[in-house]
């Protein structure tokens, strides 16, 4: 049995194929997921677990180069933004609408989903998979 860390084996084994460049979704309770995509569901029930527990979680394993969120996040959800910046410092953010956002979720190409039980506005980011060297 695994000590520490993520012990969700699917999450987990997302994490550990990542390579650089490659996407992760963590998202609300609400956003489109395409039917095709891989995704690990661990919505609960409303706020169970929480974006920004999962997160942090997931920081734990995954570098990241860079995260894409919605500029609606910035106002409509200002105590989000701050926190996954100080989860973040030293990432860069690419900020565009939340119809955008939607959008570069359907497309094609190495994109995985984390969706939460989240119930709060514009709670998802793109993870960007950086490399350890």
């Amino acid at each position: 049995m695994k000590k520490e860390g993520i012990l969700n084996s699917n999450l987990a084994k997302i994490i550990a194929g990542m390579g650089h460049t490659d996407k992760l979704v963590i998202c609300d309770s609400g956003l489109p997921i395409p039917k095709s995509a891989e995704l690990v569901d661990l919505a609960l029930t409303k706020n169970i677990p929480r974006f920004i527990d999962t997160l942090e979680t997931v920081l734990e394993e995954l570098e990241v180069e860079s995260a894409i969120i919605t500029e609606e996040m910035v106002n409509g959800n200002p105590e989000l933004f701050k926190g996954i910046k100080d989860l973040l410092p030293k990432v860069d953010f690419i900020k565009v609408d939340h119809e955008k956002f939607k959008n570069m979720t359907r497309k094609n190409g190495n994109i995985s989903f984390i969706r939460t039980g989240e119930v709060t506005p514009y709670a998802n980011i793109i993870l960007v998979s950086g490399v350890t060297f």
